[in-house]
């Protein structure tokens, strides 16, 4: 499934979106982190939860649990939150 990267983690993949698969979220990252070293850390913690800077968004719904089952047609739209003041 195509998956879109945000500019600030294209030094990992080098391009956007970059294909992947996985029968869930968590699944994805994991053919992510197989693919791309070190891009699964940016958007998981240690506790398997996403990273509150990070929103996910299947098929333009925002998704927040990385068990939230995938479909072979799905996009996939990583997008880092703003923060600061």
């Amino acid at each position: 499934m195509n998956v879109r990267v945000p500019g600030a983690l294209h030094h990992y993949t080098q391009r956007s979106p970059v294909q992947a698969e996985g029968a869930t979220l968590g699944e994805l990252f994991d053919d992510l982190e197989r693919q791309f070293p070190g891009l699964a850390f940016r958007v998981v913690d240690e506790r398997q939860q996403l990273r509150p800077n990070m929103r996910v968004f299947v098929s333009g719904r925002g998704v927040r649990d990385l068990a939230h089952p995938l479909r072979p047609d799905d996009e996939v739209a990583l997008v880092l939150a703003l923060s600061g003041g």
